[in-house]
């Protein structure tokens, strides 16, 4: 055989292995991409018949999921999981939470943060002023107007089951983000619901509920919301469920079940850059300082009972949206690690 004719041969040979090689990794891409489209590319069942998509787009559906506790259909936005895995991160609103859409989904990047991980995004609507807990009485001072708050219940047990059922969600393996209001509850929710929740993280969260002076404060807030009667949360001052819903006072829960912790709270000190109106600043200003404030105190304790968390405290910021999608950009990497969903 001359050089010619055995160069050519394995010109051949190069290009065939090239080729398998390409075909081969071709079919792991459609493979990969159909496995995302596969989970993601049909509505599920809910309590009106099926889902629908939601405008946000990316792959987020709207489901109505029945509240026996509550009475009523709650809608939840949903982006399933993009390769099918069985991690949810619960997001909760604020204190201003609308019944229209959760602001996770249209005040920040969310759903395209968590686009291509393999993680299932579950973002219950509404919840105005409620701390996502469960009220002892009508949650509203109208009488004309009852409003019945079970949202513990729904979040621990009835939203769950759902997930379980058709998002392949599995009941024990999620975390729970929230911010001010949200933040709160998140932590409150992962201290008594371990089962449920081995991972959470406050932004900006009032975490000495039961402090002198905070029922009145939160009182006057959930007022100022939409009528909210604060005196209706729990039985009375000194029900033993309102010490089991401050932050402060269960952290030994969340140490003893192995919880994975975040907290966060910026100064309060304006980014001047951003042009924002002098009352946008004031009362962002005051209110992130509560927060961190109450994030700092609930931080000292939580050090000296030798429980581990991660902090993240930033010298700029008010309470804002701003500031949120900032720390959800800065956590984005400890939430998948922590719930290996990458």
């Amino acid at each position: 055989m001359n050089i010619a004719a055995s160069l050519r041969r394995s010109g051949r040979t190069i290009v065939a292995v090239l080729l398998a090689l390409c075909t081969a990794l071709g079919v792991m891409v459609a493979t990969s991409s159909n496995a995302q489209a596969g989970n993601r590319d049909w509505l599920r069942p809910d309590s009106t018949g099926h889902c629908v998509w939601d405008g946000a787009k990316h792959w987020i559906q709207r489901c109505d999921v029945y509240s026996s506790a509550m009475g009523r259909n709650v809608p939840v936005q949903i982006q399933p999981a993009g390769r099918g895995g069985n991690a949810g991160l619960y997001m909760l609103d604020g204190m201003r939470a609308l019944d229209t859409d959760n602001a996770w989904v249209f005040e920040t990047g969310a759903p395209k943060l968590f686009l291509n991980d393999n993680i299932t995004l579950v973002m219950p609507v509404g919840g105005a002023g409620s701390f996502y807990t469960d009220w002892h009485g009508d949650a509203t001072i109208d009488p004309t107007k009852y409003v019945n708050y079970k949202w513990d219940t729904f979040l621990s047990q009835e939203l769950p089951n759902y997930l379980a059922a058709h998002f392949g969600v599995a009941r024990n393996n999620n975390a729970v983000i929230g911010l001010s209001m949200g933040g709160t509850a998140a932590m409150n929710l992962a201290a008594n619901h371990p089962d449920r929740f081995r991972q959470v993280a406050s932004f900006s969260g009032y975490l000495t509920q039961t402090m002198p002076g905070m029922d009145i404060l939160l009182g006057l807030a959930l007022l100022d919301v939409g009528g909210y009667n604060i005196m209706n949360m729990y039985s009375s001052l000194v029900d033993p469920r309102r010490m089991a819903e401050d932050p402060f006072l269960n952290m030994d829960r969340l140490r003893a079940n192995g919880t994975n912790v975040y907290i966060s709270a910026a100064t309060g000190i304006p980014d001047i850059r951003r042009g924002l109106p002098p009352n946008v600043i004031a009362a962002g200003g005051l209110l992130e300082a509560s927060a961190l404030a109450s994030t700092r105190m609930w931080e000292a304790k939580a050090r000296a009972s030798g429980l581990n968390f991660t902090t993240n405290f930033p010298l700029i910021g008010i309470h804002d949206w701003a500031q949120w999608n900032f720390q959800l950009h800065q956590s984005e990497g400890w939430i998948l690690d922590g719930m290996r969903a990458r």
